[in-house]
């Protein structure tokens, strides 16, 4: 990957809804070679799909929740089971494997506090080997970005 490339990723970061046209004058290439490096991107992978931004409050999600997760033993068939059960959860948007205290961190999605309580009572309580529960609540954001930073 070059700098070009990455110029397109940004471009495309940006908006996504650019057309081919658009997106070779914003990253100063003609249209074929353009079209040409935008799917060499998609069919490595680079670029794995496109989405729609969505404001959660406006879909009816409005609280986010932050959520640390302790295992209480870390055995390859504890850790995939509950792998396994936390992919099959859509309240649950991202898992990041963490070091330090907490083993994952989820960032959950829930209408209300009483969803987010019953997401937990009738969710994550029943997913075998969670040894500690911790939730934060985020009350606002600073900054959420979906462009990458400069590489290089």
């Amino acid at each position: 990957m070059d700098a070009k490339d990455r110029q397109i990723i940004a471009a495309l970061q940006q908006d996504g809804r650019l057309t081919n046209q658009e997106l070779s004058e914003r990253v100063s290439l003609s249209p074929s070679p353009c079209l040409r490096r935008l799917r060499l991107l998609e069919d490595a992978g680079v670029i794995k799909g496109y989405t729609a931004i969505v404001d959660e409050q406006a879909y009816g999600l409005p609280i986010t929740v932050f959520v640390r997760i302790r295992l209480e033993r870390h055995t390859e068939d504890v850790i995939e089971a509950f792998e396994r059960k936390i992919r099959d959860i859509d309240t649950i948007l991202d898992c990041y494997v963490m070091t330090g205290d907490a083993d994952y961190l989820l960032r959950v999605l829930v209408e209300s506090l009483q969803d987010y309580e019953q997401f937990v009572r009738m969710r994550l309580h029943k997913i075998e080997g969670i040894a500690a529960i911790d939730t934060s609540f985020a009350y606002g954001i600073v900054k959420r970005s979906n462009v990458f930073p400069r590489v290089g």
